[in-house]
């Protein structure tokens, strides 16, 4: 490791094999909990090299426990986190819109360690069971339209990172990696980046794989559709600059789609919005946010998935995902 960080400190990059065999080296705990953190904190101070995300997203993909639903036509939506911007839980709000919409989801997620809450923390306080039993996560499939995929189950190489960046407590390049490694490989995915340089690289190596995805990023820093101002827009067909008019509405203030300053909060702004009580604004925000994502597997016009994104949320459909989803946990 010292000579990985002399490297590191001069501004040497890595080679894709040399970042896969580092993360490799770490999960089997050949490195201290001192050097795990001087290892993340280098890169807090430069930026990560396409080769080296490539190959840190390789590793975790190699070590993973794999959820064998390749039968499944699923879309994950997930963030990277660590934009700074404490919204309230946008993109599973937006799952569940998706699921009850019609489109399968494979929800992958954590706790929150740079947020306030992260996408496990509202489903731990909404009676979500986390499990990686494959008949129990294809139920959820069949009967609820979503999975819940908790990161840590699926990737016990990392529990020798998991308590450093907790304690750490900051943005860190496990954050870019995130929605890089569900374990279910899902064939089609919406994934909002904290950074313009990093939905990029998502998208030159997404490019070279055969997924559907949409990236995005606001340009005022949320790392999802915030509907502040404008949006990078990155598929495999296009790379465009989208605003609140894409949408059909006019944009809204950051105020409006704020999380709250606790978990508690965070499920109370959850249900409201399910339940049929949240404000326009975000209502707004979800439905933009599900709508991308059907569109992203069905390839469709936007209004016409901006229209099945509305019904799923005003008619209750998301909400019944989520209570046979919580039904299913008590089982």
């Amino acid at each position: 490791m010292k000579t990985l960080f002399n490297r590191l400190i001069q501004h040497e990059q890595l080679s894709k094999e040399e970042a896969r065999e580092v993360l490799v080296q770490i999960s089997k705990g050949v490195y201290n909990t001192s050097q795990i953190a001087s290892f993340m904190t280098v890169y807090m101070m430069r930026s990560i090299s396409l080769e080296e995300l490539e190959g840190f997203r390789d590793a975790l993909l190699e070590l993973c426990t794999k959820v064998p639903i390749e039968d499944y036509n699923t879309v994950d939506l997930c963030g990277t986190g660590g934009d700074g911007k404490n919204t309230f839980n946008i993109s599973t709000l937006a799952s569940f819109i998706t699921a009850g919409a019609g489109v399968l989801v494979s929800k992958h997620g954590n706790y929150g360690v740079s947020s306030i809450s992260g996408s496990s923390n509202v489903m731990e306080g909404l009676g979500i069971k986390f499990s990686d039993d494959i008949n129990f996560l294809k139920r959820c499939l069949d009967e609820a339209g979503i999975c819940i995929l908790h990161a840590p189950l699926f990737h016990p190489a990392m529990k020798n990172v998991g308590p450093v960046r907790r304690e750490l407590g900051v943005k860190t390049f496990f954050n870019m990696l995130g929605p890089m490694v569900n374990p279910a490989f899902p064939k089609n995915q919406l994934v909002g980046v904290f950074n313009l340089e990093l939905a990029r690289m998502y998208g030159y190596l997404y490019q070279k794989g055969t997924k559907n995805y949409t990236v995005v990023h606001a340009m005022d820093g949320y790392d999802e559709i915030s509907l502040t101002g404008e949006v990078k827009l990155i598929t495999r067909q296009t790379e465009k600059l989208i605003a609140p008019e894409y949408f059909g509405c006019t944009p809204v203030q950051a105020s409006s789609i704020y999380g709250g300053d606790s978990v508690a909060a965070s499920v109370a702004i959850f249900r409201s919005i399910l339940e049929g009580n949240g404000s326009e604004a975000q209502n707004r925000v979800v439905c933009a946010n599900a709508a991308l994502a059907i569109q992203t597997v069905e390839n469709a016009s936007l209004e016409k998935c901006l229209q099945k994104a509305e019904d799923s949320l005003y008619s209750g459909k998301a909400l019944r995902s989520l209570t046979i989803l919580q039904s299913l946990s008590k089982n």
